[in-house]
C-alpha cells in the first residue's frame, strides 16, 4: 500500500487546479485520489469534464484522465478516503468560506489557494520560506472549529511574491515605505489569449481588488502569532502602496518596487542577503522548494518573463536591476511564477510543510 498521503483537488477543472494536478504527478508525498468542481461536471470522467479546457504545458496525467469528478458540494463524499484536500474553486468568498469549512470540519486538513480565508484571523497565510511559524495559530482555529484535526490554511496573493520576498530578505535593514507596480499575467484571471483575445497587444489599468490585497497581506504575513487575541496580528512598522496592471504575458508577475529603509544599506549588502536568503523549505529539502529561493541577475535587461519565470520549476523569485533611487533609496524588479510560487505550487509547498511540522497525517 502505497505510503503517500491521499488528496482530493477541489475546483480541479480551472487553470489552478490543473497546475495541481500537473504539479502533483509522481509527487514524492502525495497522491491525488479524489477530483472534485461543480455539478456541471459532477459524474464525468476528468477529461470529459474538461472539454478540451486542459490548459497546461504538459499532457493530462494518465491516472487521472478517467476518474470520475465528484461534486465539490458533496464534501463528506470527497473527503470520506483522503487526508487532506487542496481548494481552487471559483465561488462567492461568502460561499468558499463557508464551503472549506464544512471541509475542516469533517477533519480535513485544507490547503486552499483561495482568498476567502487570507484575513480569518486564526487563519495562517503562509509563504514557506517567510513565515513558517504562523502554523502555530491552527490549534487556536482548531479550538474555534471543535476540530482535532481539520484546520484550513491559506497562501497569499500570488502578485506579492514577486516583491515580498526581497523586502523579507531585507528586514535587518529596516524597509519602511514601499511603492511597487505589478504586471500580471492574464493567467492570474484564470484565462488564456483564446479565452481573452482582448488582451492580445493590451494592458488594462485595473484587478479588481488586488491592489488591497498587495498592499496589506505582506504586512501580515510579517506579523506574528498572538496567544491573547488567538490570532495573526499584523505588523505595522512597513507602509506599502501599489498599483496593479494586466498586461499581455500568459504566466508570470514583474513588479518595479521602490524601498525606502531605516537602516543603510549598500548594494553589495542588499544583493548578499538576497542571496544568502533560506528558510524551513530549504533546512527540510522539501519536495517541491527551490534550492535558491532568491537569486540576482546582474544583466540589465533580466528578469526577463520569457528568459526567467520558469526559474527552479517556476518556485523560486528572481531579483533585478537593483540601483540608488533618487526619491527613495533603492530600486528594483522583481519576477515570480503566479501559477506555480504564486498559486498551486506555493500551496503545494506549504502542505509539505505542514506535513513536516506535523499538522497533516493520515487519517
Amino acid at each position: 500500500m502505497s505510503q503517500k498521503l491521499k488528496v482530493a483537488v477541489i475546483g480541479a477543472t480551472g487553470m489552478v487546479g490543473q497546475r495541481f494536478i500537473a504539479i502533483l504527478d509522481n509527487h514524492p508525498w502525495f497522491e491525488v485520489t479524489e477530483l472534485a468542481a461543480s455539478p456541471r461536471s459532477a459524474g464525468k470522467t476528468y477529461e470529459e469534464a474538461l472539454n478540451g479546457r486542459w490548459r497546461m504545458e504538459t499532457p493530462i496525467p494518465e491516472r487521472v484522465k478517467d476518474m470520475v469528478v465528484l461534486d465539490a458540494n458533496d464534501v463528506e463524499k470527497v473527503t470520506s478516503n483522503v487526508d487532506f484536500v487542496f481548494s481552487a474553486v471559483s465561488m462567492s468568498k461568502d460561499e468558499i468560506k463557508a464551503l472549506e469549512e464544512r471541509y475542516a470540519k469533517t477533519e480535513t486538513p485544507v490547503v486552499s489557494n483561495n482568498s476567502a480565508h487570507r484575513w480569518t484571523p486564526d487563519v495562517p497565510m503562509i509563504i514557506p520560506e517567510i513565515n513558517p511559524e504562523h502554523t502555530e495559530v491552527i490549534k487556536y482555529q482548531r479550538e474555534r472549529l471543535g476540530t482535532k484535526r481539520g484546520f484550513i490554511a491559506v497562501k497569499p496573493n500570488c502578485s506579492i511574491q514577486s516583491y515580498t520576498p526581497a523586502l523579507s530578505a531585507w528586514k535587518k535593514f529596516e524597509p519602511y515605505e514601499v511603492v511597487a507596480t505589478t504586471y500580471q499575467a492574464i493567467s492570474g484571471a484564470g484565462k488564456t489569449f483564446k479565452e481573452w483575445p482582448e488582451m492580445e497587444g493590451n494592458i488594462i489599468p485595473f484587478i479588481s481588488g488586488e491592489e488591497e490585497k498587495s498592499e496589506k497581506e505582506p504586512l501580515r504575513i510579517w506579523g506574528h502569532v498572538d496567544a491573547e487575541s488567538k490570532s495573526i496580528v499584523p505588523a505595522d512598522d512597513t507602509v506599502i502602496t501599489t498599483q496593479c496592471v494586466r498586461v499581455p504575458v500568459l504566466y508570470g508577475h514583474t513588479a518595479a518596487a521602490f524601498v525606502k529603509f531605516r537602516k543603510p544599506a549598500t548594494k553589495e549588502e542588499l544583493i548578499k542577503a538576497l542571496e544568502d536568503y533560506r528558510g524551513v523549505p530549504q533546512e527540510l529539502e522539501l519536495p517541491s522548494a527551490p534550492k535558491q529561493f532568491i537569486r540576482y541577475m546582474t544583466e540589465d535587461d533580466r528578469p526577463q518573463v520569457a528568459l526567467d519565470v520558469n526559474y527552479e520549476n517556476g518556485m523560486g523569485v528572481s531579483i533585478g536591476r537593483l540601483r540608488e533611487d533618487k526619491v527613495y533609496d533603492w530600486k528594483f524588479i522583481g519576477l515570480s511564477h503566479n501559477t506555480a510560487r504564486g498559486a498551486a505550487g506555493g500551496a503545494v509547498e506549504c502542505a509539505e510543510l505542514l506535513k513536516a511540522q506535523g499538522y497533516i497525517t493520515k487519517k
